[in-house]
């Protein structure tokens, strides 16, 4: 995280909360801004995330942590991404760092948008997050209502079947329609809802999936077994390359990455068994 300082005032109560408020403590030591005394009641109250650190550093006579003014949320969850992302090793890897500068630019505010799907199934995926990475899903949870959520309807509903439609939603954070400008790159977040089948298809774009949930099921050529995947382990898409997603019981959370051809369509490609795939998804 670049912004420890605002993840340091983690809100209270928030589950979760307290570790991530004792991890920024722990950059902010690293970087010699908290001595080892202010790190220690924050390793104290981290495992209570009601518990305030403030009035145990007053009591202790210790120094306060300045309240400075932090990033908006948004730019705070583009940094925790980037951090994230830059982390994985991939084929593409030199790609996508190419489109995630470390200062993306000026943002600008979308207009935020509520969605049916994210209001169902984005804390059960943060939940499942925060237990291997408390930061991140903070981070994610206080963007969440900053940022435009959208449902594609460009798949026609015959190709892609009656769940997908209904089952999902993405919010770009980088790109030529996002907060931060970008020619022909896209970064966001993508869910869809436990066991939906998103069929096979195929696009022109280069694409990263990193999922931040798991395991969930693919497959990278119609017709063929599926293999389960767990969360963190990164899926590089190249030009044109079939893929199938099945989620399995904890909803699918990621970051998607396009690195060029943004703007070309996918396409679906027909398979025999996704009506047994898909009877299988709610077994």
């Amino acid at each position: 995280m670049t912004d420890p300082l605002s993840l340091l005032h983690a809100p209270l109560g928030v589950p979760g909360s307290g570790r991530v408020r004792y991890g920024a403590a722990m950059a902010m030591y690293r970087d010699g801004h908290l001595t080892e005394p202010q790190l220690e009641v924050y390793r104290e109250a981290s495992a209570h995330d009601g518990r305030d650190p403030a009035p145990i550093l007053a009591e202790r006579g210790l120094p306060p942590v300045p309240q400075v003014a932090a990033s908006t949320p948004i730019r705070t969850l583009y940094d925790a991404a980037r951090d994230y992302l830059l982390s994985l090793a991939h084929p593409g890897a030199a790609d996508v760092r190419l489109g995630l500068p470390t200062d993306p630019g000026t943002e600008t505010a979308p207009t935020p948008l509520p969605n049916p799907v994210v209001e169902a199934w984005l804390d059960p995926a943060l939940a499942a997050l925060s237990a291997t990475h408390p930061l991140l899903a903070l981070s994610i949870r206080r963007a969440k209502p900053h940022l435009h959520w959208v449902t594609y309807d460009a798949y026609p509903r015959a190709l892609i079947g009656d769940a997908f439609p209904t089952g999902h939603a993405f919010a770009a954070l980088r790109g030529e329609d996002a907060p931060f400008a970008a020619q022909d790159f896209e970064l966001g977040l993508f869910l869809i809802a436990p066991g939906t089948l998103y069929r096979d298809h195929h696009h022109p774009a280069p694409e990263l999936y990193a999922p931040l949930t798991g395991p969930h099921d693919w497959r990278f050529s119609p017709g063929t077994a599926l293999h389960p995947k767990p969360a963190h382990d990164p899926v590089w898409n190249p030009p044109h390359r079939p893929h199938l997603t099945r989620t399995g019981t904890i909803p699918f959370l990621a970051f998607y990455v396009w690195t060029q051809d943004v703007n070309l369509p996918a396409e679906v490609i027909p398979a025999d068994d996704w009506p047994a795939l898909e009877a299988a998804a709610h077994a």
